[in-house]
């Protein structure tokens, strides 16, 4: 994905950080959607994971698998139950997705460990952001499902405009 193309390293590297930081923003509002989004991209083609620890996203079954976390969370979201994103095993699950999927696209663009650090950074503004934005959100509807949709479908259109990108 990341070739030089007539665009300068310094473009290339501001991009895979970019990406990289959207992708774990999306983490951070849906923890396993980003990481099912960049399984697809490395299955599609679109990130080039090599023979890596990373290897294993682009396998055949793994976009599949994490495709269905993926829809479980959505569903477990809407849950009066489910507990809050902030509290450390959710927030620890968005931190370990940001940097999982941060680290795809940083491993793409030649710079694994600074995608890493660039989809947790992500994660925790997607985390705490989303958390006050769909407070704020339910508060004006009056209850949390319209907030938790809306936020679903930010997630899901974020994570296809990075895998449309990427590609």
């Amino acid at each position: 994905m990341f070739v030089n193309e007539g665009i300068g390293q310094i473009q290339i590297g501001a991009m895979v950080y970019f990406f990289a930081l959207i992708i774990g923003i999306i983490a951070g509002l849906r923890a396993m959607t980003a990481p099912a989004a960049m399984s697809w991209a490395a299955y599609l083609g679109y990130l080039n994971l090599g023979e890596g620890w990373l290897a294993f996203m682009g396998y055949r079954f793994t976009p599949w698998i994490l495709t269905v976390l993926a829809l479980g969370e959505f569903v477990t979201d809407q849950l009066p139950f489910t507990p809050s994103r902030k509290v450390p095993v959710q927030f620890g699950a968005r931190l370990v997705s940001g940097a999982l999927s941060g680290a795809m696209v940083g491993s793409d663009g030649g710079t694994l460990w600074g995608g890493l650090v660039a989809g947790i950074v992500g994660a925790v503004i997607g985390t705490l952001g989303g958390s006050a934005v769909r407070s704020r959100l339910a508060t004006a509807f009056g209850r949390d499902l319209p907030a938790a949709l809306i936020e679903d479908a930010i997630a899901i259109i974020g994570a296809i405009a990075v895998l449309g990108m990427l590609r």
